[in-house]
């Protein structure tokens, strides 16, 4: 008795199951992966052996009571500047995209002129203003003021900064926010309408959740664009990072060290930022994916696991 080999065969006429697997090659990808490890490798000695790059002159100033001073007041303005900027700006998208043409002008006008004027310039300005108010009146427009106070006694340093940086970062908020919201589909516009949704609640509930998915990533570069562009403000000498740092550099003539200790509590603050960013982005995602991706602690998690696993499997294979 005979039996028939039912096994699938190739045009060659052998068995898939008698076939050799050759993996793939890949030889640029090795290639390119030695020159950046060597590259890498050469960085990190250059770092490390190079004396000029003083790194215990950084480690003593890292911590040191000054810059640590102007950190906090670096964290400050940006968390201010940033309120204020997008809390103005989504009034000014919001204004941009009303059915009143008055409002749409005064929009389209605020942000033309704040991102045509240089920042620095504004700074100044604002630095500047009681030269033009002495003083700043409460009351009724084109009527009697019922209170006054002296401009220079309200816009000190931190105020100019404020103003300037929050009302320049307005003006780039604007356009994020609108650009968020005009991405949102019109189908969701059309269906909150047709149930009969007020306005206000549409664009509250159902379509800023919806653009904040696109409004994030672009947000949160432009609160990482404010922690740096907050070292601007050293032309009003205000002590914030880096106005400290050039200072002790002045005094010290220890320049590269100190822009060392800048550049490594500007990268702090910035992988901070990028962080929240992650967590924030993935709340957003919800009903937009069907998994949520994995966190990095879950991430690390798993691979333990696996790692966990694949070391038990290998020792109940040698016993």
């Amino acid at each position: 008795m005979t039996t028939l080999d039912t096994r699938p065969v190739t045009s060659s006429g052998t068995p898939y199951d008698q076939l050799r697997v050759v993996p793939a090659r890949h030889p640029g990808r090795w290639v390119a992966t030695a020159v950046v490890a060597v590259l890498l490798a050469m960085v990190v000695n250059s770092l490390i052996t190079n004396p000029r790059w003083e790194w215990d002159v950084v480690g003593a100033y890292l911590t040191e009571e000054s810059i640590v001073r102007g950190v906090l007041t670096t964290i400050e303005l940006t968390a201010i500047t940033a309120v204020l900027g997008f809390a103005l700006g989504t009034v000014l998208a919001l204004m941009r995209l009303s059915r009143s043409p008055l409002l749409q002008a005064v929009s389209w006008g605020y942000t033309w002129v704040f991102r045509s004027v240089p920042l620095i310039l504004q700074l100044l300005l604002w630095y500047n203003l009681a030269y033009l108010y002495q003083h700043l009146d409460v009351g009724i427009p084109f009527g009697p003021s019922f209170a006054s106070v002296q401009t220079l006694s309200l816009i000190d340093k931190f105020g100019a900064a404020v103003l300037g940086l929050g009302l320049h970062q307005a003006a780039y908020s604007a356009e994020i926010v609108r650009a968020g919201i005009l991405s949102v589909d019109q189908g969701q516009h059309e269906a909150a309408a047709s149930l009969g949704i007020p306005r206000r609640r549409q664009t509250t509930r159902i379509v800023l959740p919806q653009a904040m998915r696109t409004i994030v990533p672009t947000a949160v570069n432009e609160v990482i664009g404010l922690f740096k562009g907050t070292s601007i403000v050293y032309v009003l000498a205000l002590g914030e990072l880096f106005y400290t740092v050039s200072v002790i550099y002045g005094r010290t003539q220890r320049v590269l060290p100190m822009l060392v200790v800048a550049a490594i509590w500007y990268v702090v603050l910035t992988t901070v930022v990028t962080v929240v960013q992650y967590y924030v982005e993935r709340h957003y995602a919800r009903g937009a994916v069907r998994t949520l991706p994995p966190t990095p602690l879950q991430r690390v998690r798993a691979e333990l696991t696996g790692v966990l696993a694949r070391f038990g499997a290998a020792r109940g294979a040698t016993r």
